[in-house]
């Protein structure tokens, strides 16, 4: 049996399927809901009613409170048009390298603040919440940030070369799973394997270069030498990993150009996302929905966002 290629609908599609602002917040309220609206204070789906007075608004008898499908989400207090979001999810998810929040601006119509708003919440979404990486497990670790040499010179550390100020990820892909990436301080020892045994589990092989932080690591463990121009041993290589770090560089380089460290974990998680829900092989409205339901208990306020 061949298998179906999946629907990757246009931009005029997309605004024909979501052409009011009510049939945008049915759309959400049957991805969170499932067609029950549930009390997002005391998560009840009993004596729910809908006043007439308040559009879109639900009154929970039990806890005595409005709410809507967009409390408690991403979404909370957002003044934003619902289709708005609905294409943002769009851009993010169709885009292989992301869109950056000035572009996003002139799309939507928006400021380049709110734009960077909006992005920076869907991406907090973005974040896994899966369990444990099993099997055959690819290792690196990729470094993003300019060249101390081509930085002005009141902007040099002055305290090195190579990865000097740039920012550590540590990645791991599981052969045919998921992938898991992490923002880290430094790439010794204790620091890496800590983060594997928190995203691996026992029992797992593990492939890697033959960087020191993983001598010793508590799985099975096979290396590829790479400074022998060795890339491939049999089954040991990570040419899976890192071909998630030609993307992402290609995002950081060419789409963002630069993105602060503070923020690092959220453009990362929107990377990760990206590729663990299948890019163009899952139709798009199944990624977009994916993501949705990611959206409760989630909420990020601007003042937390920018403090």
């Amino acid at each position: 049996m061949s298998k179906r290629k999946a629907e990757t609908i246009s931009i005029v599609q997309l605004m024909q399927m979501f052409d009011t602002e009510e049939r945008a917040i049915e759309w959400l309220e049957q991805v969170r809901w499932g067609g029950t609206p549930t009390c997002s204070h005391c998560g009840g789906t009993e004596k729910i009613s809908r006043p007439k007075s308040k559009p879109f608004t639900y009154w929970c008898k039990s806890c005595r409170k409005n709410f809507t499908v967009k409390t408690g989400t991403v979404m909370h207090s957002s003044k934003l048009d619902t289709r708005h979001w609905v294409v943002t999810l769009y851009y993010m998810l169709t885009a292989r390298k992301g869109i950056s929040s000035m572009q996003l601006s002139k799309e939507l119509g928006v400021q380049q603040k709110t734009a960077w708003y909006l992005l920076q919440r869907i991406r907090e979404a973005c974040a896994e919440d899966g369990g444990k990486l099993f099997g055959v497990v690819e290792i690196d670790e990729a470094y993003l940030g300019g060249k101390e040499d081509n930085k002005h010179s009141h902007k040099k550390l002055k305290a090195g070369r190579g990865a000097v100020g740039k920012q550590a990820v540590l990645g791991m892909r599981e052969r045919g799973g998921k992938t898991v990436a992490k923002p880290i301080q430094n790439t010794d020892r204790d620091t890496v394997q800590s983060v594997v045994r928190e995203h691996v589990r026992p029992g797992s092989t593990i492939c890697t270069d033959e960087a020191g932080c993983y001598a010793g690591i508590a799985h099975r463990h096979h290396t590829v030498n790479h400074s022998a121009k060795e890339y491939v041993d049999g089954m040991a290589h990570t040419n899976g990993i890192e071909s998630v770090w030609a993307v992402l560089k290609r995002g950081f380089n060419g789409v963002y150009h630069n993105w602060s460290k503070k923020h690092c974990h959220r453009y990362i998680n929107e990377f990760a996302f990206r590729l663990n829900e299948g890019n163009c092989e899952v139709d798009t409205i199944d990624r977009m929905e994916a993501l949705v339901r990611g959206f409760g208990g989630k909420r990020l306020t601007y003042k937390a966002l920018v403090s």
